[in-house]
C-alpha cells in the first residue's frame, strides 16, 4: 500500500514539473534597427525567382528574387536594410525599373511592386 501511494505521489509530482514547461517563454522579435524588403512581380517577366534583380540601395548592391503578389506576405524572401531615409534602385537585365527614396521605420516591411 505504501509502494502504491509513494508511486502515485511520484507520478504526480512529475506531472505537475512537467507542465511547468508550458509557461509562456519572452519572445524576441528580430533586430530592432532593421526594415525589410520585399520584391512583387509578374511571373511571367520574373519567372519564380529563377530571374534575379539587381537591388541598389545607398551604394550597396544585391540579387533579390521576386515573388508573384499572392505569396507575397507568406512566402517573399525578406531582405534587412537599414532604417531611414534610403535610396532604392532596382535594375533587371541592366535596365533600372524602379527608382525611389523610401522612408522605412524599424520592424516595417516594404513591398516593392516590379512592372
Amino acid at each position: 500500500m505504501k509502494k502504491r501511494l509513494l508511486f502515485t505521489m511520484l507520478a504526480v509530482t512529475c506531472f505537475l514539473v512537467s507542465c511547468k514547461t508550458s509557461f509562456p517563454v519572452a519572445q524576441q522579435s528580430g533586430k530592432e534597427d532593421m526594415a525589410y524588403l520585399v520584391f512583387v512581380g509578374p511571373r511571367q517577366t520574373y519567372g519564380n525567382g529563377s530571374k534575379p534583380v539587381q537591388v541598389d540601395v545607398d551604394g550597396k548592391t544585391f540579387d533579390a528574387k521576386v515573388v508573384k503578389p499572392k505569396v507575397a506576405n507568406r512566402k517573399g524572401t525578406q531582405y534587412g536594410v537599414a532604417t531611414g531615409n534610403r535610396h532604392v534602385t532596382v535594375k533587371f537585365k541592366g535596365e533600372t525599373i524602379y527608382s525611389k527614396q523610401l522612408l522605412l521605420s524599424s520592424q516595417e516591411t516594404k513591398i516593392i511592386n516590379l512592372p
